[in-house]
């Protein structure tokens, strides 16, 4: 019988295997089964490579006696190439003993299986119930703490926040002006470029004016205007809120006897409620100045026809509902950014979702009002 041959370079600082190739049936362990030993790639590398190339490590004998020093990560090392159980034939020192009971008593790992859940079901139905019930009821209760403060704003009409409603109105309506010009002369100049290569086609080109008057001034100037305002000034008054729950903010006003309503609430509506009819105004002109501009690129159109033809192409009751759509439109948005600002829990997480639900919310909100206008007033403001 032939001596053993080594399988690692036998240092006492580094992990070594000794095996017997003829009797395929003892493994010998020498060295420093430590992480700081196994941390060198090099001795890494070899031990993994040995302990790969063993023919059913499991059911080999080990003989462990020569290893000098052992920590959890060689016994790790170990426990993984036997198949995480312990060989039918082993030897071990007193103080090798305590590793391997741990490993025996931790077990396998095993992670936790993932359940899916279906898409629908009737679980998922009643949360979703109970969380719009739950919004409704919030609103439901914003609506009715607004009507008190108005009361009582109307009462005493001295002691209002009026720098409140001030700096609203400026933050809302004044800065939001660049915005609402750029995109409605955008949106003006797209709509007369599309409807006067349809209408030249047709010989009708006179009617662009109609074209252009009816859908900015009834429909597409206060869209425009509160979905913009739904998403620059609702975000804001949303996050405001969030920020002001992050910091305690809210809670210290309720200790000094200030309500959220009167201070908070009711200051961002009156200030939307007033400023969104001047945006959609604002709005419409900067459009039918864009679309008139471009019906005199494209159909040689003058501006002193174009605004000839405006007031009897457009009656005056489209105009009014347009100013009650913005006046409609700015209170839901700021009832909505609102209530989702004042659900918000004390944590950056839920900041971000409810800055995000809160203008998802507002502006199908506006587009459910906007059908709701478009139904009750269907047959006003047409010839």
């Amino acid at each position: 019988m032939s001596d053993p041959q080594p399988l690692s370079a036998a240092r006492a600082s580094r992990p070594a295997l000794q095996f017997d190739p003829e009797r395929r049936s003892t493994v010998t362990a020498s060295g420093a089964w430590q992480v700081q030993a196994l941390a060198q790639p090099a001795a890494l590398r070899d031990v993994q490579t040995l302990l790969r190339r063993l023919p059913g490590a499991g059911a080999l004998e080990w003989d462990l006696s020569g290893i000098t020093a052992m920590d959890h990560i060689g016994a790790q090392m170990l426990w993984n190439a036997w198949g995480r159980q312990r060989p039918a034939r082993l030897a071990l020192t007193p103080g090798q003993e305590e590793f391997f009971l741990r490993l025996e008593r931790a077990g396998p790992l095993a992670l936790p299986a993932v359940r899916t859940h279906p898409w629908f079901s009737i679980t998922s139905l009643r949360r979703s119930a109970l969380q719009f019930s739950s919004h409704v009821a919030g609103l439901v209760g914003l609506v009715g703490q607004l009507a008190l403060d108005l009361l009582r704003f109307a009462r005493h009409p001295l002691r209002g926040p009026w720098k409140e409603i001030s700096a609203n109105v400026y933050h809302i309506g004044f800065q939001a002006l660049g915005i609402t010009a750029l995109v409605g002369i955008l949106i003006g100049v797209v709509l007369s470029y599309l409807s006067a290569q349809q209408l030249h086609t047709f010989g009708g080109d006179i009617y662009l004016v109609n074209i252009l008057g009816m859908s900015i001034i009834r429909e597409l100037g206060p869209m425009l205007a509160a979905i913009l305002v739904a998403g620059r000034s609702g975000s804001a008054i949303t996050a405001q809120l969030g920020v002001m729950r992050v910091t305690e903010e809210l809670d210290a006003m309720l200790v000094m006897g200030l309500p959220h309503g009167f201070r908070l609430i009711m200051p961002k509506v009156l200030a939307l409620a007033l400023v969104m009819p001047l945006l959609v105004v604002w709005t419409d002109a900067m459009a039918l100045l864009g679309g008139m501009g471009a019906a005199q690129l494209q159909l040689g159109m003058s501006p002193s026809y174009f605004l000839q033809k405006l007031p009897n192409a457009v009656p005056i009751a489209n105009y009014w509902i347009g100013l009650g759509k913005g006046v409609a439109f700015g209170s839901l948005i700021a009832l909505v950014a609102c209530h989702f600002g004042l659900r918000i829990k004390a944590n950056t997480e839920s900041l971000g979702q409810g800055t995000t639900s809160s203008v998802v919310t507002a502006i199908t909100v506006v587009i459910l009002a906007d059908a709701v206008f478009a139904i009750v007033f269907n047959g006003v403001g047409y010839y």
